[in-house]
């Protein structure tokens, strides 16, 4: 089964948006501050960034449930922060601690958002109202990436070996958002499509050092395009920061553009 078609059993559930409130914790009493301490740690964060949706999307019966990679907890969510020209969306519990325990620290010690100016406005929204991001190709792409990095059970040794580090994901003609709403020049000749990992961010800090358990990383996910992805192939490690450096040079960074 390709990671896109995993993705779209993922989506079986019904999703859903609900305030962060009525979000049932599946912690033991013994760890629920922790839980409630990193929730509220995230919101300040992404609060600083831009403005932050009140409500979350999430998924009315958990993906672990249904046989998905699990996240530290039950819990699967993702955060939406419009920022000025552009969405930002945010996984939600990737650094929850884990239920049960079974590491220490902030879960995968990670978060992995997607910020982007092309979401067509039929799926971007308005504020208060973020239900329509479930159907945009970015929140589907940053929810596959979300879903390799869980069955790795967290990258962050990868990234601190590496800096950079890049994806791809089969299947894109079967993908309910990706495939419909890329341009051609994203997909590669055998189905794909490219995504960096941990590109440099320029205008926010990407960490949050006061979680109750352990500092949290925030990563960024980047789209590429299949000749940058076609490059990576042929190159490796050198053509990846190679590419990385194009980004910065070119005023981008991490952002995805279409």
């Amino acid at each position: 089964m390709s990671m896109i078609d995993w993705f779209k059993k993922l989506l079986g559930g019904r999703p859903t948006n609900m305030p962060f409130a009525d979000q049932p914790s599946t912690l033991p009493p013994a760890d629920e501050a922790a839980f409630r301490q990193s929730c509220a740690r995230r919101e300040t964060y992404w609060a600083t960034v831009g403005k932050m949706e009140r409500d979350v999307l999430a998924h009315a019966i958990s993906p672990s449930l249904r046989g998905a990679a699990a996240w530290p907890t039950r819990r699967q969510a993702y955060r939406v922060i419009r920022r000025p020209g552009t969405i930002l969306i945010a996984t939600d519990g990737m650094s929850d601690p884990f239920d049960p325990p079974v590491a220490e620290g902030n879960g995968f010690g990670m978060e992995l958002f997607i910020e982007t100016a092309d979401i067509a406005p039929e799926h971007a929204g308005t504020l208060g109202d973020i239900a329509a991001l479930w159907q945009s190709w970015a929140l589907e792409l940053l929810s596959t990436a979300a879903e390799s990095v869980a069955e790795e059970g967290g990258i962050l040794s990868r990234l601190e070996r590496h800096r950079v580090i890049s994806m791809e994901f089969p299947g894109v003609s079967e993908s309910d958002s990706i495939g419909p709403q890329l341009p051609a020049r994203f997909v590669t000749a055998d189905d794909c499509v490219g995504i960096l990992l941990g590109v440099p961010v320029a205008g926010f800090p990407t960490r949050i050092d006061d979680m109750p358990l352990s500092p949290v990383s925030i990563v960024p996910v980047t789209l590429i395009t299949a000749d940058e992805l076609e490059a990576l192939r042929e190159g490796g490690g050198p053509a990846r920061l190679a590419l990385v450096e194009r980004l910065a040079r070119s005023g981008r960074h991490h952002l995805s553009k279409l």
